[in-house]
């Protein structure tokens, strides 16, 4: 079958010896495919590199530098027509390159040459203003001291931040504080089918109760007492004119005379001004902070599911069940800590009226529910109601109802420290005398008496914690 290609498709025929001219044309033979591909190679890269040479002396002759040495950005090579793989961009290639050659000795300074400041920063089209150098690490001490002295203002705020806000804070955990200790019995009324609202409202109007029972309480004696010294102080100077010893000091040191001037002074005057000043503004405050934590206390306490539950979220799923179970073991000691204490405040207030009221003092029951409120006091609050009970005792009767009053309150704290307060810590806390002391003296150390007031269960709830997670753990190393 005769060959229908076309002639102009195929190669020339070469006259060659023993060949006529007028043959067919016969082509060549072909090359095996490796030796192909090579020489291909080796072409192209032969042809790369001519190109690149020629374009590279090209840039070179036409290339626009600044006079500090620097390349003129608006003035580099177009693009050779390269695109990135990954996302069809068109891919700017450098004409030539230049690498940043290291200073020579000998070499002209940089500062002057324009030329050697060119070849040692390494200036091409790609950095015209020669190539970058490496990135700072972690390890460079300027990053390191950097990162270190932003740490350590960071601190310093949050601790300054801390500090000016410690009113607001200690509000709010003893708010919390309460909540917690008055939910088991926002849960017993559950119990009986109250709904949570009417429970939560029921406890928090008992809260009420107490104090304005407690304020009012002390209305009457406090009153009564003022105008009782506003009419005796006519008296009062006349018994101190008439003291044969106040008369002696005073002709051996001329104690009215100075007494005088020092009232009659500016000084004197400034003093007491700002001495009933400050009373005032302690008196605002305390009743200000007084109306906050109740309002605090009456929302956590009704929301004080939500709070539990939002916090145990904040858990890993793979430990939030135990860190549940913990937690309301916490929250339990927690409200039978504060259900002791009041228990214990009761027996003290109801065993001071008692007394008071058999041996006659005045304001017997003022003076008991001072004896209930400062034992809230771990450790101080009942040598403080005593210590008031028996002045008062003193004040308004005989040296004999001081002496007894004495006694009584010894004997009194003796048991309830020895016989009351542990059988009732020991059963709603589980915490271990010693621990109780220890935790309320360094309690009382750091935040005085809300410190006492939080120290027991915070050590009730580390000791949970210890004896649960610590101590297992530290079985299976």
């Amino acid at each position: 079958m005769p060959d229908e290609t076309s002639r102009e498709d195929g190669p020339e025929a070469v006259p060659g010896p023993g060949r006529p001219a007028g043959d067919p044309a016969v082509p060549a033979p072909t090359p095996p495919a490796d030796d192909r591909d090579t020489v291909g190679d080796q072409g192209g890269d032969q042809g790369g590199d001519q190109g690149g040479a020629r374009g590279g002396a090209a840039g070179g002759e036409g290339e626009s530098v600044a006079p500090s040495g620097a390349l003129r950005p608006e003035e580099t090579d177009e693009p050779v027509g390269e695109r990135d793989p990954a996302t069809g961009a068109p891919v700017t290639l450098p004409a030539a390159s230049a690498e940043q050659a290291p200073p020579v000795p000998g070499a002209p300074d940089p500062a002057h040459d324009v030329e050697q400041r060119r070849r040692e920063a390494g200036v091409d089209h790609r950095f015209p203003f020669g190539r970058p150098g490496e990135p700072l690490g972690r390890a460079h001490p300027f990053v390191f001291g950097f990162t270190a002295a932003l740490g350590v203002i960071t601190a310093w705020m949050l601790v300054k931040a801390a500090t000016n806000a410690k009113s607001v804070i200690v509000m709010i955990v003893v708010a919390m504080f309460l909540a917690v200790g008055l939910n088991p019995a926002v849960e017993r009324l559950r119990k009986f089918g109250f709904p949570r609202g009417a429970a939560v409202a029921t406890v928090f109007l008992l809260v009420i109760l107490f104090f304005a029972g407690f304020v009012a309480s002390l209305v009457q004696p406090v009153s009564e007492q003022v105008t009782e010294l506003r009419h005796n102080i006519p008296e009062y100077v006349t018994q101190l004119q008439n003291n044969k010893t106040l008369a002696d000091w005073d002709k051996r040191y001329g104690l009215l005379d100075r007494a005088q001037k020092a009232v009659s002074g500016e000084d004197f005057q400034k003093t007491l001004t700002d001495t009933a000043t400050g009373i005032g503004k302690v008196a605002v405050n305390g009743i200000f902070q007084t109306i906050t934590i109740l309002i605090l206390t009456l929302y956590f306490l009704s929301s004080l599911p939500q709070i539990k539950t939002f916090s145990y979220q904040l858990a890993p799923r793979s430990r939030r069940a135990r860190v549940a179970l913990l937690g309301d073991e916490i929250l339990d000691r927690i409200g039978g800590y504060v259900a002791g204490q009041f228990t214990i405040a009761f027996i003290a207030g109801v065993s001071s009226y008692v007394f008071l009221s058999i041996l006659g003092v005045k304001y017997a029951l003022a003076l008991a529910l001072i004896v209930a409120v400062t034992d809230l006091i771990p450790l101080i609050g009942a040598t403080i109601g005593a210590v008031v009970v028996c002045l008062v005792a003193f004040l308004t009767g005989t040296t004999t109802d001081l002496i007894v009053c004495v006694i009584f309150y010894v004997v009194y704290q003796q048991v309830e420290n020895y016989l009351v307060y542990p059988r009732v810590m020991k059963r709603t806390v589980d915490v271990q005398p010693a621990v109780t002391i220890v935790a309320a003296l360094v309690g009382a150390a750091l935040l005085g008496v809300v410190g006492a007031l939080l120290a027991i269960p915070t050590a009730a709830a580390i000791s949970l914690l210890i004896r649960e997670v610590a101590m297992p753990r530290q079985e299976t190393l």
